[in-house]
């Protein structure tokens, strides 16, 4: 069972001192850090974050309950909100220690509700009334406010990504407000309406933060909407409703992810996947908004894989109680103690930890028995390279042999990918070799992925060793091969000479002499030099394997010298220097090597001949500057 846990929390969490009734613990989704707060900060602030050098401990002055603390982008200044209308400042850059300034919210009458951090000088204040938008200047004890908005709030999001905060307005809360943040500016973006599935009379507040969610699939910023329906309608399981949220244009409702249960539900987004966490089944699902349904409506998605608990997860005992011999205590999954926060990150105050999610992707391969589904999904994640070739050798070699239509499809999928990848490539580097033109952007590098399953990862890992499948047909083992090079063919990437000489291989292996011949003469297998140089070599296994050879060099237009090195390595003198003379040329060559050839044949009319044919071209040439005296002949 425990192969089928395709979620597993890292191995390696950030620890921290757990919540108590003397320690507060407060979390900064912005640079990823748990605050505790000893005390007030009395006794200690220690301040944890994904990397260990990040972590800080400090103490602050006890002037009342902290509400929320945050440090700014690169922990320079330090944010503490301990009232509903103020938010005090402490410096910790090195050039202006201990300074400190407070700042309350302009609005009258109105209490913030938190604040966020968009860079390391400027910070927005979120009310009840609107938002307001200040650069901190420590230098001077104080606050330059760059902007406001006044607009009833009820509750706040933000996305630390993209800097984009979303507003709560209206009674029912349904009507969201965004906001986008950048270098110092703030620009208003469209609002949009959540479809609420009942409308409560009288109105009230119905929609609140615990079933929104911000994040960014596949480069898009989305809202995430978890609604749940009542009991009296025609479907009253829960689904997610997402809202993508361009910087552009309206908010539009693009895709709905069926749950197919009800209850209490935690997302989070991991790799590109949507992660529900469902509490009382302790079970997830996941979702890849990129697969399409065949049976559902355009935007309408199933989980791509049945519900699983995350992987079991062991916490070694610490501290004085703790003895060495003792095992890890388990910990409690789907903990109501939980709190799940955007993308992938879940902490259990009351145990000390904080965890990122993580997809595993070896147990998706048994789960999901469409090769073609399974393909698309392995190819949108990180690190997918191993895993796809792994499951293309078990497709081949394993009791998992697909048919060639299935093979064919799986070729397909990765060819598509490959050569996105190098048109990518070649329109950088004719970019670069151009140089930059007037207004256009600076190209960045095409990032080569782990989805870029290229020839060389093909023949290595999977096709190789295919190949030597003694328990395999070899009309199978053959036809995957030409498949495979079919696949490339069909999206114009240039076979690797090593993948024709596999297929060279297999056919006269099998003594296939005819159908090595047909592909050859049909060019089913391209040509290149090393494949004519492979066909000489087998010229004693199969005599005609001289001629295919030298007709394919003749056929590359590039390879005259090769041929007539093949001529005279088996002495056909004449032929070479016919050949020569057709395709012209013969002013240039060196007649030493003729010559050299025509005497091992012994025969002293030849050699006569070929010598009289070089005295002659040499005179008629001596006169000319290109004349090339190596050419000369020597009697000697």
């Amino acid at each position: 069972m425990s192969e089928e846990h395709y979620l597993e929390l890292c191995e390696n969490p950030v620890q921290f001192e757990n919540a108590s009734s003397v320690n507060n613990v407060f979390f900064d989704e912005a640079n990823k850090q748990v605050f505790a707060v000893r005390s007030g900060g009395a006794t200690g602030v220690v301040v944890k974050g994904p990397d260990d050098k990040n972590s800080v401990a400090f103490r602050m002055d006890d002037k009342g309950e902290v509400k929320c603390i945050k440090f700014s982008i690169g922990n320079k200044i330090l944010a503490v909100q301990r009232t509903p209308k103020s938010v005090d400042f402490i410096s910790f850059i090195p050039d202006y220690p201990h300074l400190e300034c407070s700042q309350e919210c302009k609005m009258k009458n109105a209490s913030i509700l938190g604040f966020c951090w968009t860079n390391w000088n400027e910070i927005i204040f979120i009310t009840d009334q609107g938002i307001e938008f200040y650069q901190v200047l420590l230098d001077k004890r104080s606050l330059k406010l760059l902007k406001s908005q006044s607009v009833n709030v009820n509750w706040y999001m933000y996305c630390p990504e993209t800097a984009v905060i979303l507003l709560s307005t209206t009674t029912q809360g349904n009507v969201l407000q965004p906001f986008a943040f950048k270098s110092g500016t703030m620009s208003k973006m469209p609002k949009f309406e959540i479809e609420l599935p009942v409308v409560p009379k009288p109105a009230k507040l119905n929609l609140t933060e615990r079933d929104i969610a911000v994040a960014t699939i596949y480069g898009q910023l989305y809202v995430m909407y978890l609604k749940h329906h009542s009991r009296t309608t025609d479907s009253p399981c829960a689904e997610v409703v997402l809202y993508q949220l361009p910087r552009e244009g309206s908010c539009k409702k693009t895709n709905v992810l069926k749950l197919n249960t009800t209850g209490k539900f935690a997302l989070n987004v991991v790799d590109n996947l949507v992660v529900v966490h469902h509490q009382s089944s302790q079970t997830s699902i996941i979702f890849d908004i990129k697969l399409r349904e065949p049976d559902c409506a355009f935007n309408v998605h199933q989980p791509v894989l049945p519900g699983r608990s995350i992987h079991p997860y062991r916490i070694p005992l610490t501290g004085p109680a703790a003895v060495a011999t003792q095992p890890p205590v388990p910990c409690e999954l789907y903990s109501s103690s939980w709190s799940v926060f955007q993308p992938d990150i879940i902490i259990s105050a009351s145990q000390g930890y904080l965890w990122y999610l993580q997809v595993k992707l070896p147990p998706t391969v048994n789960l999901l028995q469409d090769k073609g589904k399974l393909m698309d999904f392995l190819l949108r994640r990180r690190d997918c390279k191993m895993v796809i070739l792994s499951v293309c050798a078990q497709m081949l070699n394993g009791g998992d042999k697909g048919g060639l239509p299935v093979v064919a499809t799986v070729f397909d999928k990765l060819n598509q990918v490959y050569k996105e990848y190098l048109e990518a490539e070649q329109t950088y580097t004719v970019a670069m070799e151009s140089g930059p033109s007037r207004g256009s952007a600076a190209r960045d590098r095409p990032v080569r992925t782990q989805a870029v399953i290229d020839q060389s990862d093909m023949y290595t890992h999977v096709l190789s060793s295919f190949s030597e499948k003694k328990d395999t047909s070899h009309k199978f083992i053959i036809a995957v091969l030409m498949e495979y090079i079919r696949s490339l063919n069909q999206v114009q990437i240039t076979v690797q000479h090593y993948l024709y000489e596999l297929v060279i291989k297999m056919l006269v292996q099998h003594n296939l002499f005819y159908m090595l011949h047909q592909f050859l003469q049909y060019h089913v297998l391209s040509d290149s030099k090393p494949l004519a140089c492979l066909l000489l070599s087998l010229e004693s296994t199969y005599p005609p394997a001289h001629q295919l050879s030298l007709d394919m060099l003749k056929r590359l237009s590039t390879a005259n010298d090769e041929i007539v090195e093949v001529l005279l390595s088996r002495q056909q003198v004449l032929g070479a220097l016919r050949f020569i003379r057709s395709v012209g040329g013969h002013d240039n060559i060196s007649a030493r090597k003729f010559l050299d050839a025509a005497r091992q044949t012994a025969d002293q009319m030849l050699f006569y001949t070929i010598f009289r044919f070089f005295e002659q071209r040499n005179l008629r040439l001596r006169g000319s500057p290109s004349f090339n005296p190596d050419g000369a002949v020597s009697s000697s």
